[in-house]
């Protein structure tokens, strides 16, 4: 198998060094209160979450009146099928949705976009997204994670002028960062941005370019070095697809998402006005985590959709189908996985609308919200939709274009458990999005006693760092022994008809216990804690359930007092939480009864070879190409596939 070479320009970093630029890029300071950060340590925030905010009149009718607009455009000018089938959304859908206003919908209305909320572009998103996801991918990538967001918080007001009114009705952005040879690890990026005068010159390959195949505007991460006058660092940059030097050179294909415009683009020589330079230099991560902070609820928002839509598949498919005299819905088999997809879709869409109704707010701070609601809810659309695949038997494998051949319904089940695969994957994997929720959950354990675990820390500095730790924690650990969680009235207030009370004093209680085990783990690992991801991944997965339920009441509440089908939502919400403690008391089973010493024992194995053997008897499939493509700066010798759309 050939080796690839290892570009010149590619940084070489250790292991420390690369936690380094990532702790830089991290937000270190807490300004305003977190719901979820206060959960981890083991203080149950009732009050920051309830009673539930909500939008002003003047936004919901905005919101609303947009919502009929998109829905009509929805179900009169998208062709799922026709999409899936081509692997293309064409042009005229997304001129339609330009002139509909959709990729302006986070925009400002004084730079001509629609100046939606939160709450009502992610209502709009799972919207077009049940339409079609490739869709909404290409509306989220654009807005959420695209130009308009970074400028929104970083920009100068000459490049709001100049860039926001383009996004708002012509232009498509992207948002490139991935490089072939670095996922998470951003230390390690290779593209390079070298200051000439008042300009940049960009060199360099961008891999998963979502959107990028048709963009006219890119916001990029390059390196910029080090040298007098300039601070360097990794640094963002707003980048004219159309620029002498930049190639599209693939557009990538995937197991779903057929129709999204995503590929590989290379920069040579690309010139970049300095007044083009979002921020400061050396600020580009932070940038892009800022961004992401709201950004990533894009993705659970078009999760509550996916969600929705199974269960109405499932309601319709389990009612007629009948197995052994009875609707195969009667069964009891099918109808706890019909339960867990009703119960769960009603969380979800309450995790997310009050995630983003806080995020409207800006009272609190919701980075460790959002990035919960994006990782539950790509974990459990995926489950939801495994189910309805489940359900349907082998029509839930067939394909809805072969359904539709013989005769049947076309339920397009088995894409969409295609399409919801990469959410799993998209902005920070499930694996990284449990190391970051938990770095930002231990955050004041680190803030007090990071010293006493740092080898590299002399004597002095961690004799101060137990001071501080012993002052910290003589007050923080008496109340993680007693709560309101213990006491029977506690939150009596989520007593109608069904009795909602005692899920939350469970949240109360557990949240305690959730805080004492993490506090008892870093007494027992210290500096080997961030070596324990298995042990972290189901802290943070008990977190996320914990804050599921929590929303889920108060959504329930919520509901009860407008009078929207309150009994309804009450039992759902008592459903899903009796779901929910169940797989949080299997968690904590888990966090010291688990096999993680001896897999990592039988992972040295397998990269030793010793277990080689095991592989012998089959045919492997895959050519001898490298693992990870070249990316050697230098000038493009493929077409250009880029094609923006107009």
């Amino acid at each position: 198998m050939s080796a690839v070479p290892e570009s010149p320009s590619r940084p070489t970093v250790t292991e420390r060094e690369a936690r380094e630029v990532a702790e830089a890029a991290r937000e270190q300071d807490w300004r305003k209160p977190s719901f979820a950060k206060e959960l981890f340590l083991g203080r149950f925030r009732l009050d920051l979450i309830h009673p539930h905010p909500l939008p002003d009149d003047e936004h919901v009718q905005r919101g609303e009146e947009f919502l009929a607009k998109l829905r009509d455009f929805c179900e009169t000018k998208i062709d799922g099928a026709r999409i899936e089938r081509d692997a293309l959304i064409p042009d005229e859908v997304i001129t339609g949705l330009k002139e509909l206003g959709a990729f302006g919908m986070k925009i400002d209305t004084k730079y001509g976009g629609l100046g939606l909320t939160q709450v009502y572009y992610n209502k709009a998103l799972a919207l077009v997204g049940s339409a079609n996801p490739a869709i909404g991918a290409l509306l989220s990538a654009h807005q959420s994670i695209g130009v308009p967001q970074p400028l929104k918080i970083f920009g100068t007001k000459e490049q709001k002028e100049t860039f926001l009114p383009r996004c708002a009705r012509t232009d498509i952005s992207a948002f490139l960062l991935t490089e072939p040879d670095v996922g998470s690890d951003p230390a390690r990026l290779a593209t390079t941005a070298v200051p000439e005068g008042d300009e940049y010159v960009l060199d360099g390959v961008k891999l998963w370019t979502t959107n990028g195949v048709v963009a006219d505007l890119l916001v990029v991460m390059a390196r910029v070095p080090k040298s007098e006058g300039h601070r360097g660092g990794i640094t963002a940059f707003v980048v004219e697809a159309a620029s002498e030097g930049v190639t599209v050179e693939n557009r990538n294909a995937f197991m779903g998402l057929r129709g999204l415009e995503n590929g590989v683009t290379r920069f040579h020589r690309v010139r970049v006005p300095a007044s083009h330079r979002i921020g400061e230099e050396g600020q580009g991560l932070k940038i892009a985590l800022t961004t992401l902070n709201t950004g990533r609820l894009s993705l659970p928002a078009m999760c509550v959709g996916s969600g929705k839509w199974c269960l109405k598949i499932a309601r319709e498919w389990s009612a007629a189908r009948e197995q052994w005299g009875k609707p195969v819905a009667l069964h009891e088999a099918v109808g706890s996985k019909i339960a867990f997809i009703a119960a769960t879709t009603f969380a979800l869409e309450a995790v997310v609308d009050l995630s983003s109704q806080m995020a409207d707010e800006n009272r609190n701070d919701i980075r460790i919200e959002a990035a919960l609601a994006k990782l539950y809810g790509s974990e459990m659309a995926w489950l939801m939709a495994d189910e309805l695949v489940q359900i349907r038997g082998g029509r839930g494998f067939e394909t809805a274009a072969s359904l539709s051949a013989r005769g049947e319904r076309a339920v397009p089940a088995e894409q969409m458990l295609r399409d919801l695969r990469i959410n799993r994957i998209f902005e920070g994997s499930t694996e990284i999005m449990h190391l970051l929720i938990a770095r930002e959950a231990v955050d004041a354990h680190l803030s007090v006693a990071g010293d006493l675990i740092d080898p590299e820390k002399s004597l002095g500095d961690k004799a101060r760092a137990g001071a501080n730790a012993g002052v910290f924690y003589a007050r923080w650990l008496p109340k993680l022994v007693a709560g309101p969680g213990q006491l029977p009235g506690s939150y009596g207030e989520f007593k109608h008809g069904i009795d909602l009370s005692p899920h939350l004093r469970y949240v109360e209680r557990t949240s305690r216990k959730l805080a004492r085990s993490t506090f008892y783990a870093m007494s027992r690992w210290q500096g080997k804690m961030e070596t324990k991801q298995g042990f972290l991944g189901r802290i943070v997965d008990i977190g996320a359930e914990l804050f599921a339920m929590s929303a889920a009441c108060v959504r329930a509440e919520l509901l009860r007092g407008r009078g929207e089908n309150g009994r309804e939502a009450y039992q759902l919400a008592d459903v899903f939480c009796r779901q929910a403690r169940v797989r949080v008391e299997e968690l904590f089973g888990r966090l010291w009864n688990n096999t993680d010493d001896i897999d990592r024992k039988v992972v040295k194995g397998v990269l030793a070879g010793t277990y080689e053997w095991l592989e012998q008897g089959v045919i492997d499939p895959s050519d001898d190409g490298p693992w990870i493509a070249d990316a050697t700066p230098g000038p493009s010798r493929r077409d250009n596939a880029h094609r923006p759309i107009r």
